[in-house]
């Protein structure tokens, strides 16, 4: 993954981020017995995956082109090669 800038735009930050924030609101909010804390947690966890999409429609996330030489090279690696027949010595 590190040579593919995975996950390295705006887009993926912020959302990661939002997401971030709502898993500690929730885990604390389950310790203290609190269940309307716990789900206001869950929500802020879905506004993160919102807003990353949001923003990557906006342009600030990866380019769908941006992995054309991986997608090349995958399909090379999933055709057929048969090797040539040998060749009896006689």
């Amino acid at each position: 993954m590190a040579g593919s800038s995975h996950g390295h735009t705006p887009a993926a930050w912020t959302g990661v981020t939002i997401a971030f924030i709502g898993f500690c609101v929730s885990g604390a909010y389950m310790v203290m017995a609190k269940p309307l804390g716990f789900w206001a947690g869950m929500v802020i966890v879905v506004l993160g995956g919102v807003v990353g999409m949001i923003m990557k429609g906006m342009g600030l996330g990866q380019p769908k082109d941006a992995h054309a030489v991986y997608h090349q090279a995958s399909a090379k690696s999933s055709e057929v090669v048969t090797p040539e027949p040998a060749v009896a010595k006689g």
